[in-house]
């Protein structure tokens, strides 16, 4: 959309990708407002169109010499801008959302942030001053209000990682090594100007770090150290590359964890949405609990399987099934599917006590007998050791 609007109207598609970020209603904003007109104060709070990094596809290596890329971890949290302009601070979602208002934590960076500053990183949950899990900083996303008691219990940090305008000047074309240069000293700065009492688990700005290596396997062994750190894998930035827009290959890489595995039980399913509304395609998992000998479940999954697995398994369902509670089936307890995830944490909202995030269907285990799935034990034994 953006490349045929830069044809159709001349203007550069990086400036029109910039301009259609943001919360604007179509229904109240003209084409002319939104897309022709230029409006200095619409420009004060914009962020720009954010870069994102593709999947490393093929073995490691063949990004060429590993001295050519900065390595850093990727974080688990919210991707962000905050934006400093004019007195004012504007933290924006990945997902362009206006979120300033989720976060009181960085309006205190205002005075110590030179005006026409914009910061990428993440945004991070830090109870007890140490880096939580994505679980943690689901309490604060869901919340309308932020209140003094959450604050205290889950407070926040930028992890800064990337400098994309600095005095007030768009720096994105600079290598990325000269970005991180000023964003160290922009770093440097901002702690010499913090009060001296305050201690280092308060400081809501925080610097990625940028890693270097003189091979490909010592990238690989700081990836196993990812979740330790508690990130998702490693992000691969060549030193000499621009900040794009969108997601282009060939710059930036994410090179993520495996994730954890588990085998478990389909006790219930629901019909799915768009193309799949006519198939129970949407599953709710259960292990075992070894104490009471039942089945509990832990994790829901609508994704993983192919076209053809998902109508064999909902013929299976429908001849199989026990109960009908509105949209949802309960289920003969017969097939088991090994489920992958990204994070696994602690719950009292869930009634397993375990969360897990983004569950997905990595196989249909046909080889396996509901007395082999695993147990809650077995995924308590995933939780890293400090949380339990």
């Amino acid at each position: 959309m953006t490349r045929a609007l830069s044809k159709a109207t001349q203007i550069d598609e990086d400036i029109l990708a910039y301009k259609l970020m943001g919360n604007w209603d179509p229904s109240i904003i003209s084409f002319h407002d939104l897309v022709i007109e230029e409006n200095p104060t619409d420009i004060l709070s914009k962020p720009y169109p954010f870069y994102l990094a593709y999947a490393v596809e093929n073995e490691i290596s063949e990004l060429g010499d590993v001295k050519n890329w900065s390595v850093e971890h990727k974080w688990d949290g919210i991707r962000a801008q905050v934006i400093f302009r004019e007195g004012n601070v504007f933290v924006w979602s990945r997902g362009e959302e206006l979120v300033t208002d989720k976060y009181p934590e960085f309006h205190r960076l205002v005075d110590q942030i030179p005006d026409g500053t914009v910061i990428d990183g993440e945004i991070l949950p830090f109870p007890d001053g140490a880096i939580g899990t994505f679980h943690d900083l689901q309490t604060r996303i869901g919340r309308k209000t932020v209140t003094k008691a959450l604050l205290n219990k889950t407070p926040v940090i930028l992890k800064a990682y990337d400098l994309l305008e600095w005095e007030g000047i768009d720096i994105r074309s600079l290598p990325y090594d000269k970005r991180r240069e000023l964003l160290e000293s922009l770093y440097d700065d901002f702690c010499h100007s913090r009060p001296d009492q305050e201690p280092i688990h308060n400081i809501t700005l925080q610097l990625s770090e940028k890693l270097y290596f003189n091979s490909w396997a010592e990238v690989a062994s700081e990836r196993t150290k990812a979740r330790q750190k508690r990130s998702e894998g490693l992000m691969l930035k060549h030193k000499d590359s621009p900040y794009q827009v969108g997601r282009k290959k060939g710059d930036w890489w994410k090179w993520k964890v495996d994730p954890l595995t588990i085998d478990a039980v389909l006790t219930y399913a629901m019909r799915g949405h768009g193309r799949r509304s006519n198939l129970f395609t949407d599953y709710t998992f259960a292990l075992w609990d070894d104490e009471h000998k039942e089945l509990v479940t832990f994790a829901k999954a609508y994704s993983g399987l192919t076209d053809a697995e998902f109508k064999q398994v909902d013929t299976w369902i429908k001849k199989n099934t026990i109960e009908r509670f509105g949209p949802v089936r309960s289920v003969t307890p017969e097939l088991v599917f090994e489920i992958a995830f990204e994070g696994i944490a602690l719950s009292k909202r869930h009634k397993s006590g375990i969360a897990t995030r983004f569950p997905r269907m990595l196989r249909w285990r046909r080889d396996k007998k509901i007395q082999e799935a695993n147990t809650l034990e077995d995924l308590k034994a995933m939780i890293p050791y400090k949380e339990k």
